[in-house]
């Protein structure tokens, strides 16, 4: 028992220091992109909802949009934010999925979930996306 316990704890020591994070992949029709996830509450409850199918629209020539069925837990996050290139949000009065091929200034409601690693001009198209969550 003294072993088992051992272990465990050398486990869940070994992943803090690895500073383990969340990873989810969007899959479109350029390919398959890495996401690394914020460890925050409201990326945490956005992972609850994967797998998705959403179909990405334009909007203002600087993000691509879709609306989630479900509104995500934001009541731990910052008032607003600004979008950033390469960033995947939520825009809370929307319930949009937000990816950002541009910059957007702060706005209220603007919730960042993490970041894009990859070429952000094949993620950010317009269609159908899947997403799904790689590792917790």
């Amino acid at each position: 028992m003294r072993k088992i316990l051992a272990f465990l704890m050398l486990f869940m020591a070994l992943n803090l220091v690895a500073g383990e994070q969340m990873q989810i992949i969007l899959k479109n029709k350029n390919g398959e992109f890495g996401v690394v996830l914020d460890d925050t509450k409201v990326a945490r409850s956005f992972a609850t909802q994967l797998p998705l199918t959403l179909n990405l629209e334009d909007y203002a020539n600087h993000e691509k949009v879709a609306r989630l069925k479900t509104p995500l837990d934001t009541s731990e996050a910052p008032r607003g934010a600004d979008g950033k290139k390469g960033e995947l949000s939520y825009f809370a009065p929307w319930k949009n999925f937000v990816i950002y091929y541009g910059y957007q200034p702060y706005y209220d409601g603007i919730v960042r979930l993490g970041e894009i690693l990859g070429d952000i001009d094949k993620v950010a198209i317009d269609g159908e996306v899947t997403i799904e969550l790689i590792s917790r």
